[in-house]
């Protein structure tokens, strides 16, 4: 493919040239700390609540049949994140009853672990996983759906290792004397600048499982499309809002910000 740029003293030609867009193996992490028993204020069948695990597990079920729908050869794989990472399921798979199966015997931890978690070990699984997909022609993505309200994860990982990309889901209360979500999300987005390969999006929520699906739905995109998130718009809202829908002032609590 070629562009011509118009000038008033002279044409420039681009080239443009193909590349191949890999299928992904997406690992999801997810944090199952006693805060992801924290209840959101959606309910489930029955006007039973949602917690923030059983939101999770929905929303991953949401994302992998989208995901798979798009393309069916992308594969998934699961851990848990307590002290630190370790494996859920560790076969990657396109298998949707898997999914759901490995999601269905997912529990939190009856009690927090002392000191902040460590995701020194997720990255080197997922260094080491992705290694093994670049050599299949496909690359690696981590997925971390991360928790806690008042504590920032720890890790330690050498800058020049960027061999997978990073994205993080943040669910959180709000903040006060007892939570700073604004400094865990700061040090989450400082995890993510210092990791992942391709671009990395972080995103997060108070207590709104509508907003947890539509940042999902971004998360879709392949790392190898994305442009930054500072120049993204989405998710748009398909209606008109007002201010009693404005999700500050409604069902996602007080938003925070990289600023």
């Amino acid at each position: 493919m070629e562009m011509v740029e118009a000038d008033s003293s002279t044409s420039k030609t681009y080239s443009l040239n193909p590349s191949r867009i890999s299928n992904e193996d997406i690992l999801f992490c997810i944090d199952v700390d006693p805060e992801s028993l924290v209840e959101m204020k959606s309910t489930g069948p029955g006007g039973k609540p949602l917690t923030r695990l059983d939101s999770i597990k929905q929303a991953i079920l949401v994302f992998i049949n989208a995901k798979l729908s798009i393309n069916p050869d992308h594969r998934f794989a699961f851990a848990t994140l307590a002290k630190t990472a370790s494996w859920l399921r560790k076969e990657f798979s396109n298998d949707v009853e898997s999914a759901a199966a490995a999601l269905r015997g997912l529990s939190a931890t009856s009690s927090s672990s002392s000191g902040p978690p460590d995701l020194t070990q997720l990255f080197r699984v997922a260094a080491h996983e992705a290694k093994k997909s670049h050599a299949q022609n496909r690359i690696l993505r981590v997925i971390l759906m991360y928790c806690r309200s008042s504590i920032r994860p720890q890790h330690q990982w050498p800058i020049s290792q960027k061999l997978f990309t990073f994205d993080v889901m943040y669910l959180h209360d709000k903040p006060g004397p007892d939570n700073c979500p604004q400094e865990v999300y700061d040090a989450l987005v400082d995890t993510l600048e210092h990791v992942t390969q391709y671009e990395g999006y972080i995103y997060e929520t108070g207590q709104g499982v509508r907003i947890l699906l539509r940042y999902m739905s971004v998360l879709l995109s392949h790392p190898q499309q994305r442009c930054t998130q500072d120049t993204m718009d989405l998710p748009k809202s398909l209606t008109k809002k007002s201010p009693s829908s404005d999700p500050a002032n409604g069902e996602d609590g007080a938003p925070i910000s990289s600023q």
